[in-house]
């Protein structure tokens, strides 16, 4: 007979399936995980007496009758069967009532489990797997990775052992290049490689689980190890800043819905010629100055520019399309949105002497390699008639998400901008020095062993210039005249530029860094 246990399986499967609800949206529901709910659905995690109880109200049905079955629950949700009222799920029918004639009920046809989608390989290990999140092959944990590697490595092949001779049987002759030396001749074997030593990752451990706790409670550590020197905790806490950040991201994603990879095998491309050499892909940094400003200003005219200053420009860039797992080739020349990665393209010419190129200040023409921000960027200008949509030649993409980093930056942001309300310098230096180190070091630098990905490294900063470019455009539409672009903050501006941006330290917001008067009478 089924077990209970099954027959919940089924009944949850028929009550998504006639519903057309996904595994994301039930999730939700029952405020657990997608892989969670994956888990049970596949029998690697039990459902508990408290989900039942979740299943039943998430479909808005007095109790789930599990020794019923899938038909059962499936006709009540759609009104062919009467459901229980509340106290006949827990309390039988006195023996001395009279029993009551019931009407047959109307044949449900039975509900066949959702088939299994068919095996993929993980965006993660590349080993077949028929498990989804959010689209996109992968199996539900690191330890399903592993064992579905180890599953996939051939066992090496033992000699034969030769069989003991018999009593009085003499042995048999072994030839002369099998024979081996006595063994005060035999060489040393070759000792054994050491293990490879664990990656250290940070250990501080706080009380709090609360992101910005961790923050605050480490800056107090220090502050007090160093005897209230300001001067010195802020030098101690920046040489800790790599493993604080990558402790709190490792915290942020505790409890997420997918596992990313940390160290996948990097593309040729995204791998640097030398040591102080640069890999093949360009972020679009701008440096660029407005050539009929200054042609006026060399005229004469006299130009009042303000050069704002865009807030903690990295910290917002984390907000980006991350790819989960690692790259792989895509060469059907359309852009998935759903995907992030690196792209070859041969972008269209751009013919606006009044706003700076998406591509910052890159002259050669002809193809090159961008990354995600940036191919977005040049779409969404083609959008807007400003340009033609450049030619996608070759694509190394995997599935992504937009909020992989998105625990952290909030956490980030709410402690800086609590420091920054309460004139705490320390804090607010702190903060700046572990966004901007996660940034440079995610790369191939050996500072950091907790995450190799230069893919992020790249796309990370292409977000930050095509935030400042978008602020550029911004400006440039309400009637501003964009003078200077640079780096990855620095706007420059002629106009009233309050009417366009909000002032302050936000990261929605800008500050005036300088005023500054272009031309006029010499």
């Amino acid at each position: 007979m089924m077990g209970t246990e099954e027959l919940l399986r089924l009944t949850v499967a028929a009550l998504m399936t006639r519903t057309g609800e996904r595994q994301g949206d039930l999730a939700d529901g029952l405020g657990l995980s997608q892989a969670q709910v994956s888990r049970k659905q596949g029998g690697r995690q039990h459902w508990s007496l408290e989900d039942v109880d979740l299943l039943a109200a998430h479909y808005r049905l007095h109790a789930l009758d599990l020794l019923a079955g899938p038909t059962h629950a499936v006709g009540v949700l759609h009104g062919a069967i009467p459901g229980l009222r509340p106290a006949d799920a827990v309390t039988p029918a006195s023996a001395t009532q009279p029993a009551l004639a019931v009407a047959p009920l109307p044949t449900v046809p039975p509900v066949p489990p959702a088939a299994a989608p068919p095996a993929r390989p993980c965006v993660l290990c590349g080993h077949p797997t028929s498990d989804e999140l959010e689209s996109f092959p992968q199996h539900l944990s690191a330890e399903e990775c592993a064992a579905a590697v180890a599953a996939a490595t051939p066992e090496p092949v033992q000699a034969p052992t030769p069989p003991a001779p018999e009593p009085g049987e003499q042995p048999a002759p072994v030839a002369e290049s099998e024979q081996t030396a006595p063994a005060e001749q035999q060489p040393a074997a070759p000792p054994a490689p050491a293990p490879a030593p664990p990656v250290q990752r940070s250990t501080r451990v706080y009380a709090s689980g609360r992101l910005t706790d961790r923050i605050t409670d480490r800056v107090r550590d220090v502050l007090e190890e160093c005897g209230s020197d300001l001067d010195a905790a802020l030098v101690a806490l920046k040489k800790g800043a790599i493993p604080d950040v990558m402790g709190l991201f490792q915290a942020s994603r505790v409890g997420g819905r997918y596992e990313h990879s940390e160290f996948p095998p990097t593309a040729d491309i995204l791998q640097k010629p030398s040591q102080k050499g640069a890999d093949r892909i360009w972020e679009g940094r701008p440096k660029w100055r407005n050539p009929e400003i200054l042609a006026a200003a060399k005229k004469g005219a006299q130009l009042d520019v303000t050069a704002l200053d865009m807030n903690a420009a990295y910290l917002s860039a984390l907000k980006t399309w991350l790819p989960i797992g690692q790259l792989r080739e895509d060469t059907s020349g359309v852009h998935d949105p759903k995907k992030s990665g690196v792209h070859l393209i041969t972008p269209a010419e751009w013919q606006h002497d009044d706003l700076p190129n998406p591509l910052g200040a890159r002259m050669e023409p002809g193809e090159l390699w961008v990354s995600e921000p940036t191919l977005r960027l040049l779409l969404d200008c083609a959008r807007e008639g400003l340009a033609e949509a450049p030619v996608i030649h070759r694509s190394l993409v995997s599935g992504a998400s937009e909020a992989l980093l998105e625990k952290l930056r909030r956490a980030l942001a709410e402690t800086r901008k609590n420091a920054i309300a309460e004139g705490d310098q320390l804090t607010v230096e702190y903060v700046k020095s572990m966004y901007s180190k996660l940034v440079s070091t995610i790369g191939e630098s050996t500072a950091n062993t907790d995450l190799r990905r230069p893919d992020w490294m790249h796309i990370i900063r292409a977000k930050a210039f095509a935030n400042l470019w978008m602020k550029a455009n911004k400006a440039h539409k309400a009637g501003l005249q964009v003078v200077e672009v640079s780096g990855t903050d620095e706007l420059h501006v002629i106009g009233n530029w309050r009417s366009v941006f909000s002032e302050g330290r936000d990261l929605n917001q800008v500050k005036e860094k300088d005023v500054y008067t272009l031309g006029g009478k010499r």
